[in-house]
């Protein structure tokens, strides 16, 4: 969300859900599966709310820089360079290979419990992951092949 009052408004938001919906759950998967696409639909409704809001006020969603504490200026300007390559990728990406690289390498979730959450099967999960993985890599290389 690139911003944390926004994140900390979605996670009341779906630890609110949790606490109603607690009895509809069935147990068919794990809590951390059904919490995580609880959250992933509430990010997605605020995600499209802000797109909405936005394209009315005929603007770009503003994007905050988070502050950052350096110990080597050498360092930090490198990992910021790598960072922003990172993210330029990610914004290039359709959003469902975004989601298959965050689940697995930031939330650290098994393809299972991925396709649990996305609602597709396993195997789709893993051909995202795959072209995913390729796409990140190619653009990497780009913008890398650019720099040097």
């Amino acid at each position: 969300m690139n911003d944390p009052f926004e994140a900390a408004d979605i996670l009341n938001e779906v630890m609110l859900e949790v606490w109603r919906g607690a009895g509809r759950f069935q147990g068919r998967s794990a809590v951390k599966s059904w919490i995580f696409g609880i959250a992933r639909h509430k990010t997605l409704d605020r995600l499209r709310s802000r797109q909405r809001n936005a394209a009315r006020a005929g603007e770009e969603p503003s994007e905050d820089i988070p502050d950052t504490e350096a110990v080597d200026p050498a360092e930090a300007i490198a990992a910021t360079q790598n960072a922003g390559f990172v993210k330029h990728c990610l914004e290039r990406m359709s959003a469902a290979h975004r989601e298959v690289l965050h689940l697995t390498f930031f939330e650290d979730l098994t393809y299972g419990q991925i396709a649990e959450i996305a609602g597709c099967p396993e195997g789709t999960v893993k051909t995202r992951m795959f072209h995913a993985k390729r796409a990140m890599q190619h653009c990497l290389a780009k913008l890398m092949g650019r720099r040097e």
